[in-house]
């Protein structure tokens, strides 16, 4: 058995440093605190896979499962809600900290924003984050799916009551066809990707998915846990930047090993990093990879100096990696807890099951000093939010590792 991994070293003492101010622990009780407000909110779970660590002769690997988040099956919501409130807040003229969700959905915040329409692109969970929040706030959602989307995820989001298309085009021209179209109609763009003259709601957006870092990050320091090693999957960047800025953060003394992982066809990241020049590095073309999530050609502007000073490595890796992923956490050795995780939500598991156990991947396994002291945190970001494809990869074997 073998597979193809490709991966950039990035050392860390050289940079300057970047403001993480913004992805400070104080920021995240305050994102935190407006999630709580949600009647939907409920912690996540964070899965201790004692044997698979033992299996793969590691100290321990801790799964945060995002599948149970707000009932949507993915982590997604934690940002799109976050960013459109804030964007309330504003118009209201209050601190987030003194918006509550009740609020937020009340008669009276309604009749003073009147019709507000909310526009976005997406692979399908940042949409139907989106959808599910204008669907909460009695506000309209329009909403842009990349060319081979499912369209079962579409229909979710429609579900919602959102007007919801899957265009001819990648991911990258359906955000810009989303901002164009909310230039011309006066709509509010919620994006994660950002350039220049919009990187506040990408800011508030990596600000909200804190909540998914902050809930593991308590969790883990209650039981005296402090993980050597983080893997963290990246598209535009925006989810690996607020994991790698909060827990740089936390960690100012004994920071974890942190490694960005992306699919070897969309790997925007790796490639800005293998560059190394100051400039970000799109990926461009059709990127059909099955981690639909992750398949994004432009790093987010305002997360890559947060990245690039505190990442030590950026991997690129094939769609059997995340596949393996799926097969792994669907099926737990011995009484360890079975994970269901979709394809973007899988590949970090799968990276380090076959960075442990294949010959081929020692010398990066040996670079990341990832050996039986470690102990990983990883976060499985959706659940089987393609339930067909999910099938296909854990009942009939599809994408074999090779």
């Amino acid at each position: 058995m073998s597979t193809k991994y490709e991966m950039v070293a990035n050392d860390i003492k050289k940079r300057k440093k970047a403001d993480l101010s913004f992805l400070s622990e104080d920021m995240a009780k305050k994102v935190l605190k407006f999630h709580k407000s949600f009647p939907q909110y409920s912690e996540t779970p964070l899965v201790e896979l004692k044997n698979l660590a033992d299996y793969l002769k590691i100290k321990d690997i801790f799964v945060k499962d995002e599948s149970f988040r707000f009932g949507l099956n993915a982590f997604k919501v934690l940002g799109g809600s976050f960013s459109i409130g804030m964007y309330i807040a504003q118009r209201l003229n209050k601190s987030i900290e003194d918006l509550t969700f009740e609020e937020l959905t009340s008669d009276e915040t309604k009749e003073k924003l009147g019709d507000i329409t909310f526009i976005t692109a997406t692979d399908g969970n940042h949409g139907r984050g989106i959808a599910w929040t204008a669907e909460q706030l009695r506000q309209k959602a329009i909403v842009y799916m990349p060319k081979g989307s499912a369209i079962e995820r579409r229909d979710r989001i429609r579900a919602h009551g959102t007007e919801c298309e899957i265009l001819d085009l990648n991911y990258d021209d359906c955000v810009r066809y989303a901002s164009k179209i909310a230039e011309e109609k006066g709509y509010v763009m919620v994006q994660d990707t950002s350039w220049e003259g919009y990187e506040d709601i990408p800011r508030w957006i990596m600000q909200g998915y804190m909540t998914m870092a902050y809930e593991a990050y308590n969790e883990l320091n209650a039981k005296s846990i402090v993980p050597t090693h983080i893997f963290i999957q990246a598209g535009v960047g925006s989810l690996a930047s607020a994991v790698t800025g909060f827990f740089s953060s936390a960690y100012k003394e004994n920071k974890p090993i942190i490694t960005i992982v992306e699919p070897d066809k969309a790997a925007c990241l790796f490639q800005t990093a293998q560059y190394d020049d100051g400039k970000l590095h799109p990926v461009t073309g059709d990127m059909n990879t099955i981690m639909a999530g992750l398949a994004c050609g432009e790093p987010v502007t305002v997360g890559w100096d947060v990245l690039h000073s505190n990442c030590e490595f950026f991997l690129k890796v094939p769609d059997n990696t995340a596949a393996h992923g799926m097969r792994v956490l669907g099926n737990p050795l011995r009484k360890d807890k079975r994970v269901i995780s979709g394809e973007s939500g899988a590949v970090t598991t799968g990276v380090v099951s076959q960075l442990m156990r294949l010959d081929d991947l020692k010398d990066i396994r040996e670079k990341m000093n990832l050996n039986e002291n470690s102990v990983v945190l990883l976060f499985s970001t959706e659940g089987d939010t393609y339930f067909e494809g999910y099938l296909n990869v854990v009942w009939n074997g599809a994408y074999p590792n090779e």
